[in-house]
């Protein structure tokens, strides 16, 4: 999981405010969840595999945009969460199909088929949870207070302390579980629904 962050600076001073008062600053962060453009690669490599399936192999991308928000005060800053903006889902599928199958051929496209059934399971995982992963993000989100740090030079430190609470809370760690489990069922169904009807009426095969 990796992170980017964008810092606004509040260039005014509030006096007499204590280093470990920084509740105060607290913001309603802002959500935004997109889905990442994906591509997919067919390939056919050299060792055996199953004649009668292929196989696909899903990368997901779980990034955030930390935008945080300081404000200076007498004794240092205060760092708090303004927004995320998250981009989470899959970028990129690599299928694989057996070397013996010819490349537009009839069992080939059947093969190749099947797989992007799979992709589609896939894909439906993220678009039909997508108000779950929105609402862990935001508690998440809500659930951080502002940091209070004493020199400038350590609010980079600040704002990966922020993500790191992000990344770790229960709400989020929770809503990831089950796009897996979710992922496992929906790839098992679109496998006890295939009979091989489409390739077994192939004359290649």
């Amino acid at each position: 999981m990796y992170k980017i962050y964008c810092i606004f600076l509040s260039l005014f001073v509030i006096p007499h405010v204590f280093a470990d008062d920084c509740l105060g600053y607290k913001l309603n962060p802002t959500i935004k969840l997109m889905s990442p453009q994906w591509s997919k690669s067919v390939v056919q490599p050299l060792e055996p595999m199953d004649l009668t399936h292929g196989h696909v192999s899903a990368t997901m991308v779980d990034n955030y945009e930390i935008v945080a928000d300081v404000t200076s005060i007498e004794d240092g800053f205060c760092v708090g969460l303004k927004a995320v903006d998250a981009i989470v889902g899959y970028s990129d599928f690599l299928v694989n199909i057996d070397i013996r199958h010819r490349p537009d051929s009839c069992s080939y496209n059947a093969i190749l088929s099947h797989e992007d059934e799979h992709i589609r399971a896939y894909i439906s995982v993220i678009d039909d949870n997508r108000e779950m992963l929105n609402l862990a993000i935001k508690s998440a989100a809500d659930s951080i207070v502002p940091i209070f740090v004493s020199n400038a030079s350590d609010i980079d430190g600040a704002v990966d302390k922020i993500n790191i609470q992000l990344q770790s809370h229960p709400d989020l760690i929770l809503a990831h579980q089950k796009l897996k489990a979710d992922e496992e069922i929906r790839n098992k169904r679109v496998d006890i629904n295939e009979n091989n009807s489409a390739l077994q009426k192939c004359g290649d095969f």
